[in-house]
């Protein structure tokens, strides 16, 4: 056996020189010479077997402890506090308070429109929305802009939809967008009409100022655009409802300083601050004359005649004009270099 071999050559080197009876010197073989006086005697070299089968034994001893150390090591408890161990983290339920708070800041299922929508940070969106039970307001839609969010395609303009946001701040969360339908696309001249109409509404209407009949007047309105109808005639009777119902307008048919109703053949100017009075020649040249036929005509939303269209126009910029303070409009300026407003 290989440990028979090994034990026998470790005896024969370790063994002690053999001494002659004569005297103290070693025996050696015939032919070698002597050690000197006082030399360390050397050991006999091994076998390469016995080195090998050696340095195995070693390997596997070493092997034999590394294994009954690992098995100590998993045997034994985790001495661990429970607090480090217990690495989930327990979500505490809110107060009922704060609770109540949250829910009462919630909108659901909500009419509106998109009016604007600019870039926040770098995927969301700010959109400003006309809303039937609220007005106009603001809301974040986080995410809106990366490539798959599911209100990238349906945070359009002119396009009715149902949403929900969370919040009582001036910049609320929209949580839902779903888009309702019902309403043909805008194209070409009535998607500039589009635009003017929704930059009307962003500075007329002050923001949480409900307006309901104005929310149903500018569905009504993209209805009839997007169906291919006069936009002349269709503006006036937007623009005078807005002034309306923003309080910026009184009654077309009835004179302020008679207080009688208006004579169709007869001149009158709108005054800005007090409404319609007879012409006198006095007024500034930047106010517009008209008849009163088309006062009576745009009281009654009779856009009929060529004149009153006409008139209606000049009467409706010069007004629009007097309660923004003079700031221009961009869509309108774009309609006007087009000649189609």
């Amino acid at each position: 056996m290989a440990t028979s071999e090994l034990d026998t050559a470790r005896d024969a080197a370790d063994a002690p020189p053999e001494v002659t009876p004569g005297g103290s010197s070693p025996r050696t073989s015939r032919g070698s010479s002597s050690p000197a006086a006082g030399a360390r005697p050397t050991r006999q070299s091994r076998s390469p077997r016995a080195r090998a089968v050696d340095d195995e034994a070693s390997e596997a001893f070493r092997q034999a402890e590394a294994n009954a150390e690992s098995i100590g090591r998993s045997e034994k408890p985790d001495a661990r506090p429970d607090a480090q161990r217990e690495t989930k983290r327990v979500r505490r339920a809110p107060s009922p308070a704060r609770a109540a708070e949250r829910e009462q800041s919630r909108v659901t299922e909500q009419p509106g429109f998109v009016l604007h929508s600019y870039p926040y940070r770098e995927t969301s969106l700010i959109i400003d929305v006309l809303t039937r039970d609220h007005g106009r307001i603001a809301l974040v839609a986080k995410g809106a802009k990366r490539p798959h969010s599911a209100l990238r395609g349906v945070l359009q303009t002119f396009q009715p939809l149902s949403l929900a946001w969370l919040g009582k701040g001036e910049l609320r969360t929209l949580t839902k967008a779903e888009w309702v339908g019902g309403l043909r696309p805008l194209e070409g001249d009535a998607l500039l009409s589009g635009f003017y109409l929704n930059e009307l509404l962003v500075k007329f209407c002050a923001r949480d100022d409900p307006h309901d009949k104005l929310f149903q007047h500018y569905l009504t309105t993209l209805h009839h655009l997007a169906h291919g109808e006069p936009a002349g005639i269709i503006l006036r009777a937007f623009e005078r409802v807005l002034l309306r119902e923003t309080g910026y307008a009184v009654a077309f048919d009835r004179c302020t300083q008679t207080r009688g109703k208006v004579t169709a053949d007869r001149r009158y100017v709108f005054h800005p601050d007090w409404g319609v009075r007879p012409a006198r020649g006095d007024e500034p040249s930047d106010w517009p004359v008209v008849i009163g036929q088309t006062l009576l005509d745009m009281e009654q939303d009779d856009y009929s005649r060529a004149q009153t269209v006409q008139q209606s126009k000049l009467l409706m910029r010069f007004l629009l004009n007097h309660h923004l303070g003079g700031v221009p409009l961009n869509t309108r300026q774009i309609l006007l270099d087009l000649q189609k407003l």
